[in-house]
């Protein structure tokens, strides 16, 4: 079983807000170089997102 996790003030006021400059930067930098829509954008990071998703095994009937 999975324990709730969060983060620390220190941590939300470190890294956690400088990766989450980061990666705006970067999604702009992304829509700049490609002229892609902000759906593709959400597409790419829903991709990444899934692969730190809590895997589930789906039930066998």
């Amino acid at each position: 079983m999975n324990k709730p996790y969060s983060f620390s003030i220190d941590q939300m006021n470190g890294i956690v807000e400088d990766t989450y400059a980061k990666i705006i930067i970067e999604c702009e930098n992304l829509k700049k170089n490609t002229n892609c829509p902000n759906d593709q954008v959400v597409a790419l990071l829903s991709v990444i997102a899934s692969n730190y998703a809590i895997k589930t095994e789906k039930n066998k009937n």
